[in-house]
């Protein structure tokens, strides 16, 4: 039976962020439960990135899965334009409910990419809606924010996206004063990215839209951290130069961070936040992309030119909406944040141990995320190198995925101190 799937996958399957020339044979998921990915074979593997960082609670957890099979028996899909319907209000309701008091209007879509995508054209229809053209963005060095064409181009300094370098706006990009366990430059490194930054407004503020950051830390930049001191002050530049602040909380919201968004650790609030991912817990693909009310008014008159004409077939999908409050519903327990804290202590304490006997460096923690990079420059993205160890991690039965020289963990909240630490010994063991 696995010889006869992988033959089809072969045959058929374009697998994302794969170079199939050379990239590991495919594993045959046959179930997964709480922590674990179980193939086809009956090997079990800790899924310790959370099957890129959507599975918060776990995987086939009953509360979700219940929620999704009642709704599916009422009403599974219906168009979002002139309908509505209980689920997607009520999340709506909820999600308001978490966040600053300003955000307030909700734009449901399906994935992290046009949730982002969202932003930036209302932020862009925003200044047009007014008389005034606007269409640049700031964004940091390094950053991802999406694959569709609007999200390309505040990550193009990333090195993804060198194909499309020409169809793609060209936006502004600071540095990232990254920091880590006992870095002493990180203040010069800020006071470097802040100088960059006023710069740019300096000569481009008649020009630029919005600003947009992964708030405190990084994703497929490499998990880089920032200090919530420097982004506060970051913030507050942008909010003096009344240019517009969006959040991309994609990966860090629902719990990520310690908070329950980024945003929550810091004074200075955005305009605009990115949801998707954890959203629904990784059980239904949903993203929102949430306003303050000052921007929502200005896309409502008469005029149907300031409409903001965007949609997607199944934006606020019902099942999807239910499956997002099942897990917003798990996170009213007081029990999930003290399993986070539980994860955050236990990577402070099993790195601590690592750091003594392996050649590693730059370690970060924040919440339930944990990374550390390599001593070894060979180890790039997308590497023979960095294949090579995703392998071998898989061997021992742990789903890691490097980014380049980054290792590193975002697990389950289910995970219990025992295994994460169990995984940590073989991660030490992997590495040296």
């Amino acid at each position: 039976m696995k010889n006869k799937i992988l033959k089809k996958d072969s045959k058929f399957i374009w697998h994302p962020f794969t170079q199939e020339k050379n990239s590991n044979t495919p594993v045959v998921v046959k179930k997964a439960k709480n922590e674990k990915i179980i193939d086809i074979d009956g090997n079990e593997y800790i899924d310790l990135i959370s099957s890129w960082w959507v599975n918060t609670h776990g995987h086939c957890i009953a509360e979700i899965i219940n929620e999704i099979s009642d709704q599916a028996k009422s009403i599974e899909q219906v168009l979002f334009a002139g309908f509505t319907h209980e689920p997607a209000v009520n999340l709506a309701e909820q999600l308001v409910g978490l966040l600053p008091d300003k955000l307030s209007k909700v734009f449901f879509s399906d994935n992290g990419s046009t949730s982002v995508e969202i932003a930036m054209k209302v932020a862009v229809q925003y200044w047009y809606n007014k008389g005034k053209k606007k269409n640049k963005f700031m964004a940091f060095d390094g950053g991802y924010h999406g694959d569709t064409l609007g999200a390309m181009s505040v990550g193009f300094s990333s090195g993804f996206y060198e194909p499309f370098s020409e169809i793609i706006n060209k936006n502004f990009f600071f540095s990232f004063p990254e920091n880590w366990f006992g870095n002493n430059q990180v203040e010069l490194s800020e006071e470097e990215s802040i100088r960059q930054v006023k710069n740019i407004i300096s000569k481009e503020k008649d020009n630029i839209a919005a600003v947009i950051v992964e708030p405190l830390i990084q994703g497929a930049g490499g998990m880089r951290v920032c200090r919530k001191e420097y982004l506060n002050k970051l913030i507050k530049i942008f909010k003096d130069s009344r240019i517009m602040v969006i959040f991309d909380e994609v990966m860090t919201g629902f719990g990520r961070t310690g908070k329950m968004f980024a945003l929550d650790h810091i004074t200075e609030k955005p305009d605009i936040v990115c949801l998707a991912k954890s959203l629904t817990g990784g059980y239904i693909p949903l993203a929102a992309t949430i306003f303050n009310e000052e921007i929502h008014r200005e896309f409502v008159d008469s005029n149907f030119k300031k409409t903001f004409l965007h949609g997607h077939t199944f934006t606020a999908n019902p099942v999807g909406c239910s499956a997002a409050l099942a897990s917003l519903n798990l996170f009213a327990k007081d029990e999930t944040f003290k399993n986070i804290k539980k994860i955050e202590d236990t990577h402070r304490k099993c790195l601590s141990t690592i750091s003594k006997s392996s050649n590693i460096k730059k370690i970060r923690v924040l919440g339930s995320i944990a990374a550390f990079d390599l001593n070894d420059d060979s180890f790039k993205y997308g590497s023979k190198s960095v294949e090579s160890l995703k392998k071998e991690f898989l061997n021992r039965g742990l789903l890691l995925r490097p980014i380049g020289k980054t290792i590193y963990l975002m697990p389950p909240f289910c995970i219990k101190k025992k295994a994460l630490e169990d995984c940590y010994k073989i991660i030490e063991e992997v590495i040296n």
